[in-house]
């Protein structure tokens, strides 16, 4: 399975990013394989319109199948990730990286 957790900074002791449209990074953990990806979404800080579906489309090549974050992304990038059948966990915004996949296998995040 893949997970993807906003995040402020690139390292697993990066603070999870509360934001999902304008996120700074989607990191995203093959919990099978162990492998990371890093997804760049600097850009998006910038856009006025459409942050959250551009980055939900971002996320969504990657395979992710659930998505952690702080306060959950807006309503049109809910809608897009809600019809590909991505699981949204929220509540994870005063986590680390680590910290947020620990309250994932503990079951203690929001949906």
């Amino acid at each position: 399975m893949k997970i993807a957790i906003t995040t402020q900074g690139t390292e697993a002791t990066s603070k999870i990013d509360p934001r999902f449209g304008r996120t700074s990074y989607i990191r995203v953990i093959d919990t099978e394989t162990h492998e990371v990806t890093l997804i760049d979404n600097r850009d998006t800080a910038s856009d006025g319109h459409g942050a959250g579906p551009k980055t939900a489309q971002r996320m969504l090549e990657t395979g992710a199948q659930v998505l952690i974050t702080g306060n959950g992304p807006g309503g049109n990038a809910a809608a897009v990730l809600e019809k590909k059948g991505i699981k949204v966990l929220t509540g994870a915004q005063n986590l680390t990286v680590e910290e947020a996949l620990k309250a994932y296998h503990e079951k203690s995040l929001k949906t």
